[in-house]
């Protein structure tokens, strides 16, 4: 255990943001929070960037606050990462790492991964020497994860994996990924699924970057073609992959809607991701008094306070087992649907300013159709906003489960693709 690590034992929250606040401002470049620098998640150079600052954290002991000591973090309370998320708005943080790296693919390896797992990858991640991605969904799979057809084969003492996956988010910038491959079809599909840590430069794996309609090429696709595999790659137990994929999931639908514990700070990594200033964009276009426009802003205002309460009660109510951990779920949800609401919102009053580019002082407002784009990235990401109503409904309320035509149904023998 390391000196700081020590120290931070006996320390205060209060102590801690102190000494927080003091480090900051000595080490970390200072931004505007409500004017964050751009970082293009697309270019290499970003997620550089983004390492480097993870270093400085790391070497400050303020890196992994909530992960274990033995595996690079503080072993801290969430209160502490709480205070320093406060503390650290003001300045340049490496938040890109958060999502997947730490706060999904660290955060399982922790959970479910292997001694050496946790001692190598989780560490590496810390430091920021590794970024680690997920590589679950599929082209013919929509959000039926436990369908993967992308297959594991043993051959000898080796998994012979061929198969493809997509919309893998940051994988092109990632060393490992998270794969969850089929193993056994005689089986029903949720026992035949193995999850694998798989080294990104291996042999029989190409990526390709996926265009959206936006211009970005954030997101790839991966094809699987003889890679293989040795045991230690496999994370749990064989046949058992589906456990890992579900806390693999809780922890997704935890990070998308800003709830996790394992960030390395906090606040939006670029304007266009901040939160519309309603209010703003109404005094703007000369709609300040009118009540109707007002109404709208003040909708949007309240979920957005709504959220980050609840964000704080779902958190607090997991960490204390007053409530169980597919709770996380409510947090992705409400995320989803308030950031879908307050893009709707922004530009219902940026109106054609905010899709046809009329110059002058409101050329900048056309970021707003821009964004609208993409709005519906919230409901996808960690499974589908109609997965998450699903998992609610069964899992946290205890209503049945919906029919399923092929449970209890060897996987070989289910139907797919309409054959």
């Amino acid at each position: 255990m390391s000196d700081t690590a020590i120290s931070t034992a006996t320390e205060s929250v209060a102590e801690f943001a102190a000494r927080a606040r003091s480090w900051l401002a000595a080490n970390m470049t200072p931004i505007d929070p409500d004017h964050p620098p751009f970082a293009v998640r697309a270019e290499q150079p970003s997620w550089d960037r983004a390492q480097d600052l993870q270093k400085r954290l790391y070497e400050g002991g303020f890196a992994g606050l909530c992960f274990p000591t033995e595996y690079g973090g503080q072993g801290l309370d969430y209160a502490y990462q709480r205070a320093f998320d406060i503390e650290c708005r003001g300045y340049e943080m490496p938040l890109i790492l958060n999502v997947p790296s730490l706060t999904i693919c660290a955060a399982t390896i922790l959970d479910m991964g292997t001694e050496a797992q946790k001692r190598e990858r989780i560490s590496a991640a810390i430091r920021g020497d590794e970024v680690l991605c997920q590589l679950l969904s599929e082209p013919s799979g929509g959000s039926d994860l436990a369908g993967v057809i992308t297959r594991a084969d043993r051959r000898g003492d080796k998994w012979i994996v061929n198969g493809a996956k997509t919309w893998s988010t940051s994988a092109f910038a990632a060393d490992y990924g998270l794969m969850l491959a089929r193993t056994d079809w005689t089986v029903p599909k949720h026992e035949g699924l193995t999850m694998f840590l798989v080294p990104l430069n291996s042999p029989g794996i190409t990526m390709r970057r996926i265009k959206e309609v936006n211009g970005n090429e954030e997101f790839c696709e991966e094809f699987f073609d003889g890679l293989e595999l040795g045991d230690e790659a496999v994370v749990g137990e064989v046949n058992n992959g589906w456990e890992v994929a579900s806390r693999q999931l809780h922890h997704e639908r935890r990070a998308v809607g800003g709830g996790s514990e394992f960030a390395s700070g906090a606040g939006a990594e670029n304007a266009e991701e901040m939160p519309p200033d309603h209010v703003t964009l109404a005094e703007r276009t000369g709609q300040g008094d009118d009540p109707a426009v007002q109404s709208l802003a003040g909708r949007a205002l309240v979920r957005r306070i709504v959220k980050e309460q609840l964000i704080h009660h779902v958190g607090s109510a997991i960490g204390n087992g007053t409530l169980p951990p597919n709770s996380g779920t409510l947090i992705r949800l409400f995320h989803a649907e308030t950031t879908e609401l307050e893009v709707d919102t922004a530009l219902a009053i940026a109106g054609t300013a905010g899709v046809v580019d009329e110059g002058g002082e409101l050329s900048d407002i056309l970021d707003i159709g821009i964004r609208f784009l993409s709005r519906q990235t919230g409901s996808l990401g960690g499974g589908s906003s109609e997965m998450a109503r699903n998992v609610i409904s069964e899992r946290i309320l205890g209503f049945p489960r919906e029919l399923a035509a092929d449970k209890g149904v060897p996987f070989n023998q289910v139907r797919r693709g309409g054959g």
